[in-house]
């Protein structure tokens, strides 16, 4: 079978109709919206170019300014999409392209005017095509290899089509949308059918990638406190305990909140997961750069800080454990003061390991606990 247009024009219908399907059911799965998106502008270009098939039956306003109108619509939904995935809010002035398409409709009939339809029809996809894959710039090295793909397959597409609209005016190409005559439309069917197959891919392969990430994401947080827990810790730490020496030493902050029960005794547990949830963004805002914090379990946390020092133990330790004592106080009434238990230590070369660390910091905690509670003690790894 040749591939003469109808047959690259049925061939794209059914690329664009399995694209379309196949979005939908990875949106049915992954639930992003930008599926949703990509999916319709598929089921788009499907319409339109089971509508462009009837310009060869003399049908010349749906064949042509209908369904090149379709054609715009979808790529339209492409660059919803992308802002979708990328968080971006459209200018107002994107909305303005239907009414640019609409204004063709008083352009009279003569000779030139498929030179015009496609030229603007061109520059029109080219904008919204190029503005998408702007759009991932910043997130196409951060996000995914989809990313950089979908990014540089819509670049390419639409400078396909910026050049495509400048060849019918500089290179006085001959076109002739009615009777798909002319070589400028023989290619820009072939490239159609190209990019529906990769765009359509990359697509997928963009948000299977953030799903990946955010299911990791959730592995190493605690739910409650969405600080790391300790499998996470386990993970992330050996990095920064490798740095400590004796000239930027590192330390480790064991925090247990004293008489924790109490409140999930006399104010119910929602209660207590509210406290557990104040001190982790307390935690969070008071950590400093390169810092590692975690939830171990119950009421218990740990902070990894590198480059630290008795004092500067003692101050955050007492920090916390000031700002805490007092939300703890005016927010549940007990018997006993709900307050915080610090134990700290500090090591100036690396440690055998994360959990020889803890047990250090376990008795610099109990000498706090035996001291009285409410208070911050510091040990010296040898």
């Amino acid at each position: 079978m040749a591939l003469d247009p109808s047959t690259i024009l049925i061939l794209t219908t059914a690329l664009a109709a399995a694209a379309a399907l196949y979005l939908a059911v990875e949106w049915n799965s992954i639930r992003e919206r930008s599926l949703l998106f990509w999916s319709a502008g598929f089921a788009v270009i499907t319409v339109g170019s089971v509508l462009a098939l009837l310009r060869t039956s003399g049908f010349l306003l749906i064949g042509i300014w209908f369904a090149n109108g379709l054609l715009i619509i979808a790529h339209w939904l492409f660059l919803a999409g992308v802002a979708r995935f990328t968080q971006t809010r459209l200018s107002r002035v994107w909305y303005l392209i239907a009414a640019i398409w609409l204004a063709m409709l008083l352009v009279p009939s003569a000779p030139w005017w498929s030179k015009v339809m496609l030229c603007i029809q061109s520059l029109l996809i080219a904008g919204i095509t190029l503005r998408a894959s702007f759009m991932l710039r910043q997130h196409g090295v951060s996000l995914s290899v989809g990313a950089v793909q979908l990014r540089y397959i819509l670049l390419v597409h639409g400078l396909f089509y910026l050049a495509k609209a400048g060849s019918t005016v500089a290179l006085n190409t001959f076109v002739d949308l009615a009777a798909f005559r002319g070589e400028v439309i023989q290619i820009s069917l072939v490239e159609g059918a190209m990019a529906i197959m990769l765009i359509a891919l990359s697509m997928t392969g963009t948000e299977r990638h953030r799903r990946e990430e955010r299911i990791e994401q959730l592995a190493a947080r605690d739910p409650l406190t969405a600080l790391y827990n300790r499998r996470a810790l386990d993970r992330r730490a050996p990095g920064l305990l490798e740095q400590a020496s004796p000239a930027t030493p590192g330390a480790l902050l064991l925090i247990d909140i004293d008489n924790f029960k109490l409140v999930n005794d006399l104010h119910g547990h929602s209660a207590g997961d509210k406290l557990l949830i104040a001190l982790s963004e307390m935690i969070r805002d008071a950590l400093p750069q390169g810092a590692l914090a975690a939830r171990l379990g119950g009421d218990e946390f740990v902070i990894l800080l590198r480059n630290a020092s008795n004092e500067s133990l003692v101050t955050l330790g007492n920090s916390l454990r000031e700002s805490f004592g007092k939300m703890a106080r005016e927010a549940f009434t007990t018997p006993i003061a709900v307050t915080l238990s610090v134990g700290a230590t500090l090591f100036d070369q690396p440690p055998a390991g994360l959990a020889a660390l803890l047990e250090l910091g376990d008795t610099a905690l109990y000498q706090s606990k035996r001291g009285g509670r409410d208070r911050v003690r510091v040990v010296t790894s040898v």
